[in-house]
């Protein structure tokens, strides 16, 4: 069974703490190319913001506006 290698040494010799440390380092890379990096959305982007609250009606209404929530 003649397996093609999937990295191959062309120049240099490398000892075997430098090959493993390149081998981990490619095959991170490997495993995180098919997933998009996760970012926090921005509260500047949450569409919620731009609906706002109903407003109170009835006694007091206007004085309870200015209240915190």
């Amino acid at each position: 069974m003649s397996e093609r290698p999937h990295l191959r040494v062309v120049k240099g010799n490398p000892s075997d703490e430098e090959l493993a440390a390149l081998v981990a380092v490619v095959s991170t890379l490997g495993s995180a190319a098919g997933q998009a990096p996760e970012r926090p959305r921005s509260t500047w982007s949450d569409r919620r913001l731009l609906v706002r609250e109903p407003l109170a009606h009835g006694t007091g209404a206007w004085r309870a506006s200015g209240l915190p929530r």
